[in-house]
Formats: structure tokens, C-alpha cells, sequence
């Protein structure tokens, strides 16, 4: 959303036009980002205001129990500005176009999860196909035969995933990070929330449903949706992307630039 401010003599403002609003997280994904007015700056005269902060999302509308989506929203891939000790920490660690495979998702995304036993089935398969295979190591269980590498930030995550050959995981940080770096990916999207929404059409978006439900408390429309993506489908769709494909004409797996689709439904 800030991309570009800038070199128009401008600076992008998150917050409600009297604070600039920033989470920790914002502290990170922001640093070294002169597009992105910080807090503190909300009286310069530079200010682009755009209401989209923690509690406030252009995407969607909180709703009891979840989330009603915004069906004009669209993901554009954002910017991270590393510094020369993360550039060198991430070669130093990662492989250059290793696979970087996440299998789990925080506990209260427990609508993003796939099976783990999925996930074990594309990392075995890539591995036997002769892939190097990494799992960022932050105290979570790792898959069998996977590489953990541990890294002490998000960003120095991101500036590794910069080195990275292809993403595999769910919809989430890890997805938004990989299109802002540039790297190719694989995200699992299942019922939750559509790719039209927060995917990106140079990856392939793999959409269990015919809806997506917003529903944050345990649903069973998505754990069927998640049970209807099947290993060989992501792993055929990593294996594609690993040997220079391309998205293919699937319409129901790819983020698209076309407008909103019918099938985005905001109820839960």
C-alpha cells in the first residue's frame, strides 16, 4: 500500500488520520522503509492516511465469532528493507533454492491447519526427489528429514526466505512474506479465507471450498476443506514451480486480477 510513496515526495500513514498506529510487528516488517511514516510523525504534512492497523483491516470486518471479507480487497506483494548483518546471517544458514516448508499455524488459526501427516508426505516426496528441505526451528515439532534452521527474527526469516527456491505452508505471515521477497510458493488456503483476497497470482493458491467462511472458532466446513487438498496436489504444484513452471489454468487455484469472484461468501 506504501510501495512508491516516496519518490512522490509522499509517505504512507497507517493509523486513524490523528496516530499513526503500529503493533510490534509493524516495528519489524516497516524498518529501513522510508514509504511508511512512523509514530510520531502523524503532524507532518507529507502524510498519506490509510486505515489499516491492528483492530482495523481493509480486507475484512470483524464479526462475531470471524471475519466478513472485503470481496474487493487485493493482496498486492509489499516491500522489506534488509540490512546488511540479516543479508549475511541468511547466507550464511540457507541454502540458495532450498524448499522451505511450514507445517504449523498459530493456535488460534486452527481453521489454516493441514494435516501434519500431509505435510510429512510432500517433504518425504521433495526429499526423495533429490530437494534440499528447510523448517524454520522456533520450538515447534520438525518434520522427519527436513533441515531446521533457527532464526532470531522475522526478518531475519524473510531475508533467508529471499534465498529460498520455493515456500510451502498456509495462508498467513510466512505466504505475505515470501511475494514480498520475490519467492515462489505453494499456500494452502483450504476454507478460511479465498486467494481472491490474500493471495498472489505468482503463486499457486490451493482452495479447498466453494466459500470462504471467515469463521475463526474450529469449523468443520474447514477442516473438510483442508481434508480436500491432498499431498500429491501440493507436492505436484511445488514440483512444477521447482523446475520453472508456471501457474496453471486451474481457476480455482490462483489469485486473479479479474475482480471479485461469486464464490467468496462473508457468512460464516
Amino acid at each position: 500500500m506504501a510501495r512508491g510513496a516516496r519518490a512522490r515526495g509522499k509517505r504512507v500513514a497507517f493509523g486513524d488520520r490523528h496516530r499513526i498506529i503500529w503493533s510490534v510487528e509493524s516495528h519489524q516488517i516497516y524498518q529501513g522503509n522510508a514509504n511508511v511514516a512512523p509514530p510520531g510523525d502523524a503532524r507532518y504534512l507529507d502524510l498519506i492516511w490509510i486505515p489499516h492497523y491492528k483492530g482495523v483491516r481493509l480486507y475484512g470486518t470483524p464479526r462475531p465469532g470471524g471475519w466478513k471479507w472485503n470481496p474487493d480487497f487485493r493482496s498486492i506483494p509489499g516491500e522489506i528493507f534488509f540490512t546488511p548483518q540479516e543479508l549475511a546471517f541468511a547466507e550464511a544458514r540457507m541454502p540458495a533454492g532450498a524448499v522451505v516448508i511450514e507445517p504449523h499455524v498459530k493456535p488460534m488459526a486452527v481453521n489454516k491447519r493441514w494435516p501434519l501427516e500431509r505435510f510429512q508426505e510432500v517433504a518425504r516426496r521433495l526429499l526423495r526427489a533429490g530437494h534440499r528441505v528447510v523448517q524454520f526451528s522456533y520450538g515447534q515439532p520438525v518434520l522427519a528429514g527436513v533441515m531446521p534452521i533457527s532464526s532470531p527474527t522475522f526478518r531475519t526469516s524473510l531475508a533467508m526466505m529471499a534465498r529460498a527456491g520455493l515456500y510451502i505452508g498456509p495462508e498467513g505471515g510466512l505466504h505475505h512474506g515470501a511475494a514480498a521477497v520475490g519467492t515462489t510458493a505453494v499456500v494452502i488456503f483450504g476454507g478460511y479465507i479465498h486467494p481472491m483476497t490474500t493471495g498472489y497470482a505468482t503463486h499457486v493458491n490451493l482452495f479447498g471450498s466453494d466459500e470462504a467462511c471467515g469463521n475463526t472458532g474450529a469449523c468443520e466446513h474447514c477442516r473438510r476443506a483442508m481434508r480436500a487438498i491432498e499431498a500429491e496436489e501440493v507436492f505436484s504444484a511445488a514440483a512444477r514451480l521447482l523446475t520453472g513452471g508456471v501457474n496453471d489454468d486451474h481457476p480455482q487455484n490462483l489469485a486473479s486480477r479479474d475482480g471479485p469472484r461469486s464464490s467468496v461468501c462473508s457468512s460464516g
